[in-house]
């Protein structure tokens, strides 16, 4: 099976443990391909020669998909538990302003909806990695955050 960009991939050489989707395919000067890599469900960049790789597919995508959704969900339960069992309510909470940066559009939905289940104020905005030092004074200066979180990859 011939592999292109978009793909759900595993690596072999790993027991295929991370799916990844194929972000690019670089052929060397040497005359090997290799892919840049960019995790479905971790925040992960990896690269692995095309050999190395197999399609995923996308039952088991879906079946690695709710499970970490399901990681996530009990984890974010065990920390509304936390916060109500250490005699703090949640709307206490949400006091601080948290201003998250991230350049990776997936992330950025995900991110936004955890802290919204967990009752935090954030304020997440994708830009660009590139762009991130250009903003963030601006964007400081208009949220006034008490917490700045900068994803990279």
């Amino acid at each position: 099976m011939e592999i292109k960009k978009g793909d759900i991939v595993g690596r072999i050489s790993y027991g295929k443990d991370i799916l990844f989707y194929v972000d690019r395919i670089i052929k060397s000067k040497g005359g090997k391909t290799y892919c840049i890599l960019r995790g479905v469900q971790y925040r992960i960049e990896a690269d692995a020669e095309i050999n190395d790789l197999e399609k995923i597919d996308k039952e088991k995508v879906n079946i690695e998909k709710r499970g970490i959704e399901s990681k996530i969900k009990s984890r974010l339960e065990t920390s509304a538990k936390d916060v109500f069992i250490k005699g703090r309510k949640r709307s206490q909470n949400t006091s601080a302003v948290i201003l998250h940066l991230d350049g990776d559009r997936r992330y950025t939905g995900k991110s936004a909806r955890y802290y919204q289940k967990l009752g935090l104020n954030a304020i997440v905005k994708n830009i660009p990695e590139n762009r991130q030092p250009q903003v963030i004074g601006s964007l400081i200066k208009r949220y006034n955050p008490d917490i700045v979180v900068i994803t990279r990859t």
